[in-house]
């Protein structure tokens, strides 16, 4: 397996300067990629527009996103990624999300969360099929429209879609419709049981995923977690304090875990921005990455 380590910077890059100490040190250190995660009510920027950012500013570097797909129109977002993997020469790496259920981000998506998993079922294929160039139509939830044909096309043929989740049904709909897993907040023991469960879910649909396309991103913090931020992880994300590592080295060890169980492709993110991006990276690289194979 060749593995691979990407940093979750979302808190960070609100600002040019933060961004691009992130760009120049995940270069020189050989990280994999950057990843900008959608969070529409909180401190960050929109991922697409910050990544295309990030593109200009670094030609070697990936570029990640978990970006929201309920609540967005089908062929608007397919144009928006089509257009960034061409503008980033096929760097992007995608991961669609059904969003976060705490208020005031639940509102803000602006989809019925019982029905978010419906909208991907119906939404996904619809985007496949716009950046394959065909000439779609469709009449549903996910959007009304008429003879489409998408321009540009992505580079990457296909580009490739990854899904999270741990529920049930999004593992069942990991195995039908995505090119690769990428939950959070679960033990190594439940990724591998959830892998078992896709795959299983592939078979039956005909189709395989790559025993590349599994990975995990992880939450960290470098130091012990103050009582009101540990609160605040604790209200939004259920397991989020139980499943957080403190520390380098227990983050070294839990990575060491998730790859004797097979997954591959890790993203890391502090779950609290550090004061120092380049020293941040520094730590991590002597801590977690030579893992990298």
């Amino acid at each position: 397996m060749k593995i691979r380590i990407g940093i979750g910077a979302a808190a960070a890059a609100a600002t040019p300067e933060a961004l691009g100490e992130i760009m120049t040190g995940l270069d020189e250190l050989a990280f994999d990629s950057v990843w900008l995660s959608e969070v529409l009510t909180g401190p960050v920027v929109d991922p697409a527009v910050g990544l295309a950012w990030a593109a200009a500013r670094n030609p070697r570097v990936k570029l990640g996103t978990t970006m929201l797909l309920p609540g967005r129109n089908v062929i608007r977002l397919a144009k928006q990624l089509a257009s960034l993997d061409v503008l980033s020469q096929g760097r992007l790496l995608v991961t669609l999300v059904p969003g976060l259920t705490y208020a005031p981000e639940r509102e803000a998506i602006g989809a019925d969360p019982k029905r978010r998993g419906a909208l991907i079922d119906e939404a996904l294929p619809l985007l496949r099929r716009l950046w394959a160039g065909e000439r779609v139509s469709h009449d549903g939830p996910a959007g009304t429209f008429t003879d489409v044909t998408l321009s540009p096309r992505p580079v990457q043929q296909p580009l490739e879609v990854w899904l999270g989740g741990t529920a049930p049904a999004a593992l069942e709909r990991c195995g039908r419709l995505s090119d690769g897993w990428l939950p959070s907040l679960c033990t190594p023991e439940e990724a591998a049981a959830g892998r078992e469960v896709i795959d299983a879910a592939a078979a039956r649909a005909g189709r395989t995923i790559s025993r590349e396309h599994f990975g995990v991103s992880i939450g960290y913090a470098s130091a012990p977690l103050d009582a009101s931020t540990a609160r605040t992880l604790a209200a939004r994300r259920p397991r989020a304090l139980e499943l957080t590592p403190i520390g380098l080295p227990a983050l070294r060890a839990l990575l060491e875990r998730f790859i004797a169980v097979g997954f591959s492709k890790f993203v890391v993110r502090p779950v609290v921005p550090p004061r120092a991006w380049r020293a941040e990276l520094e730590a991590l690289a002597t801590a977690v990455g030579d893992l990298q194979t």
